[in-house]
């Protein structure tokens, strides 16, 4: 018998692995899943992905052509040894006899040693050579998909999961990768094996031939269904440990209040339910899994025992030779872990296709924002800001801005007021073309922001967000994030003018401190002072704070602004903010409702007016103040 391990992969439940049908994580609940996770792929879709996969492999025509022939090379050895073998009983038992010399044998046992080398050498070259192939596959797909993401708009990542995206990325990137090893090596290697075994069984024999490939239809049969089943099922398992996984995320997160609450408990009963689902499917594929074998086990020993007793009775009767019926059982053993990974090979072909279609999907998505063909770099002379008569609308939402217009010069600090939906965040995100506008025009000195180069725009027009997201690094990283080679002096000058170097130069490493995950070792005012630090460092010419004091108690903001005094009058600066005592500095106050300037002045002038803003001062410092309904 014939060891084949060398040649393909042991027969087993590869999809054990394949999680690329699923989400690491259950749908959020009123979130679109952009690039969704299902089975069931367009079969156009999908053909067209598997012929995409094939013709991407053939930009490494080289190694695909060392990869094909020494599989080929390999197949034709590997066919060899059942004929040496057969011809090795039979001069032993010619030696046996006395009718033989033993040279024969010697030479038929170094042909067959060699030959074995040859072809363990040959499938060495095989697979080193298809998974190359498929690595740097892989290699161009991954930084073609992180290029993408991050040029896709904030209204893609507004609806996709970042679990998806994740998954795209590496999951679904792992089935296209394995698809040249493991789809297309494996047909011309099963193909070839299968085929040329099988012409040489029935022409040495037919009824021989017909007993020893029996096995094969069934086998083949049982394989693929078996592979499918346990795909399908894989991707109901992935979806039970996806709810498992957000039961553990949830209780981790939310530990303090676990404990809070003593429901310790009423977690442990949710975890038990979520994994006894999980177990309960886990033990249905285990039993598929085994059954199948099983049954291909008996199927291939039954046809071997045919073989035996109907080739036995042949050679007892002198019309085949030992040697012959030892080849047909070598031939047998030789066939059966190819007929058995043909399951492998169908799974191999449809995850190349579910996987394909879906990296591919987000590959081909349009950018809704990017760089007009002619696009120049934006120019900041007088650094002019103007908005003339903006509009936008998200999609499937209603109009968030319609109708704003404003200018605002160098040195002007503009405040933007109004209840929580009036697009005020939505109106800073235009500015630096996170969208861009459906209605009117955003200009910088006279310049469209549309026909200037998003990385100009994006220098010009920096956001200190509301949300301070910082990175699992030193503060001095995240402060140096926008300017890596940025001067100490630089750090240190735009950390004190956030009000923020006093606190770090108290930490035992001082800005050489690591902060913790999504800044988790720094208070909220801190991390958004951080934020406003890293900002600063940039130096735009338009520099828009959307809520980012919010953390920070009134006396910080005081020495915030006193520190900024001197910076803002280089640049425009727009303030978000609910707190009006933010705003009393303001050289114009704009106050949105439903995406509309409907009051804009002064402090004062808006006090004056007794409206809106007047109102909402009032309730601010004197909460006990009744609102007019007007003003509501």
């Amino acid at each position: 018998m014939t060891d084949t391990s060398d040649t393909d992969t042991s027969d087993t439940d590869t999809s054990d692995t394949d999680t690329s049908d699923t989400a690491t994580s259950p749908t959020p609940h009123g979130r679109d899943r952009v690039l969704r996770r299902t089975a069931a792929i367009d079969r156009d879709k999908g053909r067209e992905a598997v012929l995409r996969i094939t013709r991407m492999t053939l930009q490494y025509p080289a190694r695909v052509a060392v990869a094909l022939i020494a599989t080929v090379a390999a197949v034709l050895t590997q066919l060899s040894i059942p004929v040496l073998l057969g011809r090795a009983v039979d001069q032993t038992q010619a030696v046996a006899d006395g009718t033989g010399g033993a040279d024969m044998l010697w030479t038929t046992a170094l042909i067959l040693l060699a030959v074995s080398v040859a072809r363990g050498l040959f499938t060495l070259i095989q697979n080193y050579t298809a998974e190359s192939v498929g690595h740097a596959l892989a290699y161009d797909l991954r930084r073609a998909i992180y290029d993408k993401i991050q040029r896709l708009p904030f209204s893609f990542h507004d609806r996709a999961h970042s679990g998806d995206l994740i998954t795209v990325g590496m999951l679904d990137l792992e089935g296209v990768r394995m698809y040249f090893s493991t789809a297309l090596v494996r047909t011309v290697l099963l193909v070839l094996l299968i085929g040329i075994g099988a012409w040489l069984l029935l022409s040495t024999d037919l009824l021989l031939g017909l007993l020893a490939l029996s096995f094969v239809p069934f086998a083949a049969w049982r394989s693929s269904v078996t592979q499918l089943t346990l795909r399908r099922t894989w991707l109901l398992l992935q979806e039970r440990l996806g709810v498992l996984s957000q039961v553990m995320e949830e209780n981790l997160a939310g530990i303090r209040v676990v404990r809070a609450f003593a429901a310790a408990d009423h977690e442990l009963a949710k975890f038990d339910r979520a994994s006894n689902d999980a177990l309960k499917l886990s033990y249905s594929r285990i039993d598929t899994r085994v059954n199948s074998s099983a049954i291909m086990t008996l199927a291939f020993f039954a046809a071997m025992g045919l073989v035996l007793l109907v080739g036995g009775r042949q050679v007892a009767a002198g019309e085949i030779s030992i040697g012959a019926l030892t080849t047909f059982l070598t031939f047998m053993t030789l066939l059966q872990m190819p007929v058995r990974q043909l399951g492998l090979m169908v799974n191999a072909f449809a995850r190349a296709s579910t996987c394909g279609a879906r990296l591919f999907a987000l590959l081909d998505m349009p950018l809704e924002v990017d760089d007009a063909p002619d696009a120049s770099d934006l120019k900041v002379t007088e650094g002019t800001l103007r908005l003339d008569n903006v509009g936008f609308t998200y999609t499937g939402e209603g109009q968030a801005v319609s109708n704003i217009s404003f200018e605002a010069r160098r040195g002007e600090t503009i405040g933007i007021v109004g209840p929580p939906g009036s697009g005020k965040s939505t109106l800073m995100h235009l500015i630096p073309r996170y969208y861009d506008v459906d209605e009117g025009a955003i200009t910088i000195d006279g310049q469209d922001i549309r026909d200037a180069t998003l990385s100009s725009v994006r220098r010009a027009v920096a956001v200190v967000q509301q949300d301070a997201f910082l990175f699992t690094t030193t503060i001095e990283n995240n402060l140096a994030y926008g300017d890596p080679y940025a001067a100490d002096a630089q750090i240190r000058e735009a950390s004190a003018s956030a009000q923020l170097h006093d606190y770090v130069d108290s930490l035992p490493e001082q800005y050489d401190t690591i902060v913790g995950e999504r800044g988790v070792s720094l208070s909220g005012g801190q991390r958004q002072r951080l934020s406003i630090a890293r900002t600063l460092m940039l130096k735009p010419a338009v520099l828009i704070f959307d809520d980012s004091t919010a953390a920070i108690d009134a006396g910080t903001e005081g020495r915030i602004r006193h520190a900024l005094r001197d910076y803002a009058e280089d640049r425009v600066t727009l303030i978000v903010a609910h707190r009006l005592g933010s705003l009393k500095h303001a050289d114009r106050i704009l106050f949105l409702d439903k995406g509309r300037i409907v009051e804009q002045g002064t402090h004062d002038e808006l006090l004056a007016l007794n409206g809106r803003y007047s109102a909402l001062h009032d309730l601010q410092t004197n909460p006990d103040t009744k609102i007019p309904e007007a003003a509501q």
